[in-house]
C-alpha cells in the first residue's frame, strides 16, 4: 500500500479486513510501497515518511498482526531495487508502455510529470515486489489484474532465458527415474501430449504429479515443472491474481470513500466527528418535509445501511422513509451506532500504538530483517543464474 497518510473505512473494508482474514491463511507479507509513491511524488517527497508511520499504526489498529505478516518497507529491503534492475535488463519495453493504467493514470493525473521512467516502470518494480518473495497469490481488485499478469510474462521470460541450468536435460531425466516406473510414464506421457498437442488437461495433470511427489527434492521439483512448459528450472514461479471483493464502502456524499472527494471517516475519527458527519450527511432531496415519503435508494445514507444494518434494520429504513413514518435523523441512528461500535477498538489500539511508537519501529525493523532474508535467498538464485555470482 502506498503512503497516504491516515487511513479511513474505504481502506479499512476494501483492504485491511481481507488482508486480517489472509494473515490465518497464508505467509503474508504486507509492504510500505514508500518507492511507488515517488513514482508520482518525487517532486514532493517531504510527507512521505510521516504518512508511512500513520498508516502502519492504522494497520495494526486494524488488526494486522506482526506475529501473524511481515510488515515491512519497501525502501527498507534494497533487494527490491537491485530485482528490479536484473528484471529491466530483459524486460521489452513494449510490455510496460501497453500496461492499461499507464495512459490511464497520465491523462488521470495531468496537472503532474510523468515522463519519467519510473513512472513508466512501476509495473516492473511491482513485478521485482511480487517476484522477490516467490508470491503464490497477489490480492488485488480487478484493476490490477493486468499488472499480475505482466509480472507473470516477466517470470517465464527470466526462467526461459536462464533457467537451463549445466546440466539441465540430464538433472530432469534423473528426476524422473525417482518418481518410480509407473509415475514417471505417467508424466512423461502428459508431458508429450501437452508439448505436441497444447492438451491444457494433460499439462495439469503432470503438474499435480509432480506436486505430489515425496521423493524428490525441491530442485527437482522445480526442474520437473519447468520442462513441462519446455522451458528450464521455475527459478521465479508465476503467480497468481487473488482477487479482492470489490469494497462497498461509500463515501459521504454517496460516491467512492476517498480523500480526494473529501468524503471520508478515518479510523481515528473523534466518536462527536463521526456523529456530526453522518448526521450532516445528504438524503433523498424528495424529501424536503418530515412527513414527505422518499426513497432509500437516492439516499446515500441507505447505501451505508447496505454495509452495516442487518435485514429488519434495512427493511424498517425502507418502510419507514417511503411511508414518512421515519424522519432522516431517525434513518442515521443506527449507521450512527454501527460505525461508532466498528471504530471503537480500532481508535483504542491506535492510542496504544501512538503512545508507545518506539514499538512500532521495533515491529518494522523486525520485519525488514525478515523480509531482508527472504529477499536474498531469491536474489542469490536469481544472481546465480544470470552469471554474477562471484565467489
Amino acid at each position: 500500500m502506498r503512503p497516504t497518510g491516515r487511513l479511513h473505512l474505504g481502506h479499512y473494508h476494501g483492504v485491511l479486513k481481507n488482508w486480517v482474514r489472509l494473515q490465518h491463511e497464508f505467509e503474508c507479507f504486507f509492504f510500505v510501497a514508500d518507492w511507488h509513491a515517488l513514482t508520482t511524488e518525487y517532486e514532493n517527497p517531504q510527507g512521505i515518511q510521516a504518512s508511512t508511520w500513520e498508516m502502519v499504526i492504522d494497520w495494526l489498529a486494524a488488526g494486522v498482526n506482526p506475529g501473524s505478516a511481515t510488515l515491512f518497507i519497501q525502501s527498507r529491503v534494497p533487494e527490491h531495487a537491485e530485482l528490479h534492475l536484473l528484471l529491466s535488463m530483459m524486460t521489452p519495453l513494449g510490455w510496460l508502455e501497453r500496461v492499461p493504467t499507464y495512459k490511464d493514470q497520465q491523462e488521470k493525473l495531468r496537472e503532474k510529470d510523468l515522463s519519467t521512467y519510473g513512472f513508466l516502470g512501476y509495473p516492473l518494480l511491482q513485478s521485482a515486489d511480487i517476484l522477490l518473495y516467490r508470491a503464490g497469490q497477489v490480492p488485488v481488485g480487478a484493476d490490477q489484474v493486468a499488472h499480475i499478469e505482466i509480472t507473470r510474462e516477466v517470470a517465464r521470460r527470466f526462467n526461459h532465458l536462464y533457467g537451463r541450468e549445466p546440466g539441465f536435460e540430464e538433472a530432469v531425466e534423473a528426476a524422473i527415474r525417482k518418481m518410480g516406473k509407473k509415475q514417471a510414464k505417467v508424466y512423461v506421457a502428459n508431458r508429450r501430449k501437452y508439448q505436441e498437442q497444447g492438451d491444457d488437461e494433460a499439462l495439469e495433470t503432470a503438474r499435480a504429479l509432480v506436486q505430489d511427489q515425496q521423493n524428490i527434492t525441491l530442485g527437482d521439483r522445480e526442474r520437473l515443472l519447468g520442462d513441462l512448459e519446455g522451458g528450464g528450472k521455475i527459478i521465479l514461479p508465476e503467480p497468481q491474481a487473488l482477487l479482492t471483493p470489490a469494497s462497498k464502502m461509500p463515501g459521504l456524499d454517496g460516491q467512492k470513500m476517498s480523500k480526494s472527494y473529501s468524503n471520508t471517516i478515518s479510523l481515528r475519527e473523534e466518536p462527536d466527528a463521526v456523529d456530526e458527519k453522518i448526521r450532516r450527511m445528504p438524503t433523498d432531496p424528495a424529501r424536503v418535509r418530515r412527513t414527505d415519503p422518499g426513497n432509500p435508494e437516492n439516499c446515500p445514507v441507505w447505501q451505508l445501511h447496505e454495509v452495516y444494518s442487518d435485514e429488519k434494520t434495512c427493511a424498517w429504513v425502507q418502510e419507514g422513509c417511503r411511508s414518512a413514518g421515519i424522519g432522516c435523523l431517525d434513518c442515521k441512528k443506527p449507521v450512527i451506532e454501527a460505525v461508532q461500535a466498528e471504530l471503537e477498538p480500532i481508535r483504542k489500539r491506535a492510542e496504544e500504538h501512538m503512545r508507545n511508537p518506539d514499538l512500532v519501529r521495533a515491529i518494522i525493523n523486525e520485519g525488514c530483517e525478515d523480509a531482508r532474508e527472504a529477499a536474498r535467498d531469491t536474489l542469490e538464485e536469481v544472481r546465480a543464474a544470470m552469471g554474477l555470482s562471484y565467489r
